[in-house]
């Protein structure tokens, strides 16, 4: 154990994998203000990056339930938990609604943390066999069910909708609360076999082991904090070096559109054809994409689902 029962294995993996993170939002900051000629968000190479990031944080996430509760729900510490990340969800919703209003995330990486974090706990207590065989059923699921009632809005948060909604940050539960349940499958087999003495260590970590490890066990307020920092540098290091291409609203659809479609498992030519079809009607009718009215957003809506349906096609 390291530090109040922690293991520090688990502190050093979280730690990684947000400053995997990181290198992955310091990338698209760079791209986004024009640092870099890389189009991160739509090389495949980066996109796989992000993928396998958030896949190893929920991975984590899973893991975690069963070392923190395998034994019995500790319901105040869990319920605690809960809440903050309820509402460290809301605010990121609050703040890209303003920010973004056409793109906003309305189901982002902790959206699909508190939900499936309370989704699991009934397999805390089912053998690990069975959590394995049903996040592997997740996974599969959007390439094999798909329903056009999960199109409706209040149910876009599954993911086994026709349509793929527009959003900077979209992580439904369908694929992405199977990592979670296989997460949990190999925390279960890991305790039950004792083979949790490889987390622990009674050596006392580098000054770098211990930065990763003090930035694993303070997650949350890194991935709050870090982007706001590393974009406020990117965007100073801009300007100092002259470079003050600010790529329009309208400019940044289409990456956005593609990531957030092939993030829930369409095939990129299906996604490429549709935002692109997109993106072209929106600048034929002259939408500013920045204005949040009602008008706007039922005109941009129209669009998408317009082009989605001409994509499948």
């Amino acid at each position: 154990m390291h530090g109040h029962g922690r293991l520090l294995g688990i502190d050093l993996a979280r730690g990684i994998a947000l400053l995997a993170m990181a290198v992955y939002h310091g990338a698209w900051d760079a791209s986004h203000l024009g640092l870099t000629s890389v189009d991160v968000v739509n090389d495949p190479g980066w996109r796989l990056f992000a993928r396998a990031i958030a896949a190893s944080f929920l991975l984590l996430v899973g893991f975690s339930l069963v070392l923190a509760h395998g034994s019995r729900i500790r319901w105040q510490a869990f319920l605690r938990r809960l809440a903050v990340i309820v509402a460290a969800a809301a605010a990121i919703t609050i703040v890209t609604f303003f920010a973004f209003p056409q793109s906003y995330i309305f189901f982002g990486i902790l959206h699909c943390i508190a939900l499936s974090s309370l989704l699991a706990l009934p397999f805390l207590r089912l053998p690990p066999a069975v959590a394995a065989a049903a996040g592997i059923a997740v996974v599969a699921a959007p390439g094999l069910v798909a329903s056009p009632l999960f199109d409706l809005p209040a149910l876009a948060f599954v993911g086994l909708g026709t349509q793929v909604p527009v959003s900077n940050d979209y992580v439904p539960l369908f694929p992405w609360f199977g990592p979670v349940l296989l997460g949990m499958a190999a925390g279960r087999l890991a305790v039950d076999r004792n083979l949790t003495a490889w987390l622990q260590t009674s050596r006392t970590p580098g000054l770098a082991g211990r930065l990763i490890a003090w930035t694993g066990r303070h997650s949350l307020a890194f991935y709050l904090v870090h982007q706001p920092v590393l974009f406020g540098l990117m965007f100073l290091a801009a300007h100092a070096l002259g470079i003050t291409r600010q790529p329009s609203v309208a400019a940044g659809f289409v990456p956005q559109c593609r990531a957030s479609c092939e993030q829930t498992g369409v095939a990129a030519a299906a996604c490429k054809r549709y935002c692109t079809c997109a993106d072209a009607a929106i600048r034929q009718e002259r939408i500013d994409l920045a204005d949040a009215s009602a008008d706007t957003r039922g005109r941009v809506t129209a669009i998408v689902n317009r082009c989605r349906t001409g994509a499948r096609q």
